[in-house]
């Protein structure tokens, strides 16, 4: 028998996400979620996919290691262990990947290694992505684990892109550069859209609009990563729920000099009590479009902001790729809000975007064209699927190996 299953893992500094996939078909067997772990309400919710069945553990789990035994647990009650002969990887997915992660990687000591050599620059997530593979590993030893990394998709990027203006000795020492996440968002998005227009990947040019709590956009050419928002850190390029995204960091030194405030404080400020929060108190969507239809001016000029940067987002790299075949939304808010994609593109018409309003307004599951059939490039709305991105990625690896 040939193992034909990927375990997904997406480890958190309190969470731990799965999904169980098999690669005949992509289809989902088990997905499922732990969150707050280490504190005493933790919880984790399993879902068996076939049946709808959902199971619910309510209390506390102490780490991740007891987590994913749990994981483990709910996963063989439904016959699908991870002793089963049909596993075939983990596939993990790390955020930060640096400049030497361009693809995924199976991992050994020496990628250990270097992914914790990353943990500066991704402080927040390259230690609970390190917690995740360390755990699965001593639960399957024998079994491939494969490192996703969220970089790779923009090392594609020309230096002209990457480099920030400032001394390169200074930014190589400290590995200072724009590295870009979201990637394997991006990466299927790109590709999807692709194909809603009927062609080859290296055939189209797509601006991608990763719309969540965080946010990102990205330039791809031909299939490539040419420029994306994101920089060194998730903070830079667009308004998101929390963080700020583009500022003058001179910001930063008259907070420390005029305010007063520490760099943690300003850390604080700039990456959880900034973005939509920060400016109206609220940093979801559907509650910030409640508040504007009462008449709420702090939420409609957060709103304004938020599409202001989006748009001028589009314009910059619509110039930077010269020609245009596609605008892809994804993403929590770029699938739901048509608010968002409306306000978007109004006023770009020179450029061929146009959004047929009814169209918009449509919910639907798949891919879907909500631009006029008239539109000179094409405005879409493509679900993202990252899980099954790291886990095609991953077998396609192993299928390499074996």
């Amino acid at each position: 028998m040939t193992p034909t299953r990927v375990l997904v893992l997406n480890s958190g500094s309190s969470s731990l996400k799965y999904q169980l996939l098999d690669m005949r078909d992509s289809s989902r067997l088990a997905v499922g979620l732990v969150e707050r772990i280490g504190e005493q309400t933790s919880r984790l919710r399993h879902t068996l996919v076939a049946t709808g069945e959902t199971r619910e553990q309510n209390g506390p789990i102490a780490d991740h290691e007891t987590a994913l035994k749990a994981v483990a647990e709910e996963l063989a009650r439904d016959g699908l262990g991870l002793d089963s002969p049909e596993l075939a990887a983990i596939g993990h997915r790390v955020v930060h990947g640096g400049m030497f992660f361009t693809e995924p990687t199976v991992i050994d000591d020496a990628v250990l290694t270097e992914i914790e050599r990353l943990i500066p620059v991704a402080p927040l997530h390259n230690p609970a992505n390190l917690t995740g593979i360390r755990t699965a590993q001593a639960l399957r030893p024998d079994l491939p684990q494969v490192a996703v990394f969220d970089t790779a998709f923009h090392t594609t990027m020309p230096e002209s892109a990457a480099r920030y203006a400032i001394d390169p000795k200074i930014a190589d020492r400290h590995r200072i550069r724009r590295y870009g996440f979201h990637g394997t968002s991006h990466a299927y998005v790109s590709r999807e859209t692709a194909k809603l227009l009927g062609k080859a990947p290296d055939e189209v040019n797509v601006i991608v609009l990763h719309l969540g709590n965080g946010a990102s956009a990205s330039a791809v050419e031909r299939g490539r990563c040419v420029e994306t928002s994101m920089g060194l850190t998730p903070l830079e390029g667009l308004v998101m729920g929390t963080r700020s995204g583009d500022l003058d960091p001179a910001v930063i030194f008259h907070l420390a000099r005029v305010g007063g405030m520490s760099m943690d404080e300003i850390d604080t400020l700039l990456n959880k009590r900034s973005g939509l929060f920060g400016l109206c108190g609220d940093n979801d969507m559907r509650e910030i479009r409640r508040r504007i239809e009462e008449g709420d001016e702090e939420a409609s000029l957060a709103f304004d902001i938020y599409i202001h940067r989006v748009k001028k987002y589009i314009g910059a790299y619509y110039a930077v790729l010269g020609q245009v075949d596609a605008v892809a939304f994804t993403a929590g808010v770029g699938e739901n809000a048509a608010a968002v994609r409306s306000a978007a593109v109004a006023g770009l018409e020179g450029l061929g975007l146009a959004v047929d309003e009814e169209r918009n307004a449509e919910r639907a599951d798949g891919a879907r064209l909500i631009s006029p059939a008239s539109a000179r490039v094409a405005v879409a709305v493509v679900p993202t699927d990252e899980e099954l991105e790291i886990a095609t990625q991953t077998y396609a690896l192993v299928g390499k190996k074996s």
